[in-house]
């Protein structure tokens, strides 16, 4: 299975978008300590925010960039 197959099913149920709670799960991370981390200037932040898209307040990343990012770095 891949990983964007695998990050669909687990953990969206379907949906191309990862809350950012979500996220924090697949990393093993605090909700707070990712938010942390993409607003610092790092190589996860670099990675991982070209993937982020926001609807309204709320914050989200896509699957398909999350599971290249992954996929890139062996996590």
């Amino acid at each position: 299975m891949t990983t964007t197959v695998d990050l669909l099913l687990k953990f969206t149920g379907g949906s191309p978008l990862l809350s950012q709670t979500q996220l924090a799960g697949v990393l093993d991370r605090s909700p707070d300590g990712l938010r942390m981390s993409l607003a610092g200037d790092n190589d996860l932040a670099r990675r991982l925010n070209p993937a982020k898209r926001k609807i309204g307040k709320r914050v989200y990343f896509a699957v398909l960039d999350v599971a290249k990012v992954l996929d890139e770095t062996g996590v």
